[in-house]
């Protein structure tokens, strides 16, 4: 069955009869003035959860069903390679309306699609399926040595191409590769929406990003970063448009540690009993779950 959608109103997450846009702003302002505001009936969208991960093989009806009970409505399954794009689509067609999958070839297992001759048509007729809404994660990693960095960016702009040919989104994972990752989409006119998944860099990236059209996405990582440079102070300053912001667990990774001492204390006053709930029961950083969704958006 086709499965037609705006895929930028998925991802962002959806406050269902506010402004999402007022209500996280007037939010952000009045914890810094010491006082909370409680929005329990949250709704959001992961929008990268690796549920092909091995560690959800026993209890993956659990996950799912904690995911949603806490909130998190529809959740993207990234494909990091053929193979984990194949079991993220059929993920997808046994959970109908919650799980959507993505297609993507991972910078690390870039030479996959080189060495096996059908490995590409195979993944092209899964990026082709209705099911799959985005292309994605692909990029370019510099500090790899698994993969040869021409290689990497071959493979790259095979992706863009197919994206622009089907349009549809392009997920990018990026390692201190920028420069050649904005020099590679400048070459194309009719680019689909692009999103920088997991986004770990400064805040002076962030902004290139932005001003280049991509959309932000964060993780758990706010709660690690140290750096006075980073998403962090854009988000606390307010120099980032939340309408470019995009939100994922990147489950079983990147766990949020909330009592991280780095937090501010108006960042942590602003956790829900009912988010944590869900973080401290379910989730912990050898496996992290989709539920934790909900404390890192608030």
């Amino acid at each position: 069955m086709a499965i037609c959608f705006d895929f930028m109103r998925i991802v962002s997450g959806i406050l269902p009869a506010y402004n999402w846009y007022t209500i996280v702003m007037t939010s952000i302002n009045s914890l810094k003035e010491g006082s909370a505001i409680e929005i329990e009936n949250l709704i959001v969208i992961d929008a990268g959860a690796n549920l092909t991960n091995r560690k959800y093989a026993r209890d993956l009806e659990l996950v799912i069903k904690r995911a949603t009970e806490s909130g998190v409505r529809k959740i993207m399954v990234p494909g990091n390679s053929v193979r984990s794009s194949k079991e993220a689509l059929r993920l997808s067609r046994i959970y109908p309306d919650i799980i959507y999958s993505t297609a993507g070839i991972h910078p690390h297992d870039s030479k996959s699609v080189i060495d096996v001759t059908d490995s590409w048509n195979e993944f092209e007729e899964i990026a082709r399926s209705p099911e799959c809404v985005a292309i994605g994660p692909c990029g370019l990693d510099v500090r790899t040595e698994i993969t040869n960095y021409d290689i990497q960016k071959q493979v790259f702009e095979k992706q863009i191409l197919l994206a622009c040919s089907i349009k549809k989104p392009i997920f990018i994972q990026e390692r201190s590769a920028q420069s050649d990752i904005l020099e590679i989409l400048g070459k194309y006119s009719n680019l689909p929406s692009v999103i920088i998944r997991g986004f770990s860099g400064t805040s002076e990236e962030a902004i290139k990003y932005i001003n280049n059209n991509c959309f932000i996405s964060l993780n758990g990582f706010l709660c690690k970063d140290k750096s006075d440079i980073g998403i962090r102070k854009l988000l606390e300053d307010c120099t980032i448009p939340l309408q470019k912001l995009i939100v994922e667990s990147d489950a079983p990774f990147m766990f949020p540690n909330t009592r991280a001492s780095k937090l501010p204390q108006y960042v942590k006053s602003a956790l829900s009993e009912r988010s944590l709930i869900y973080l401290n029961r379910y989730c912990t950083f050898q496996r992290n779950e989709p539920c934790c969704l909900p404390s890192i958006v608030k």
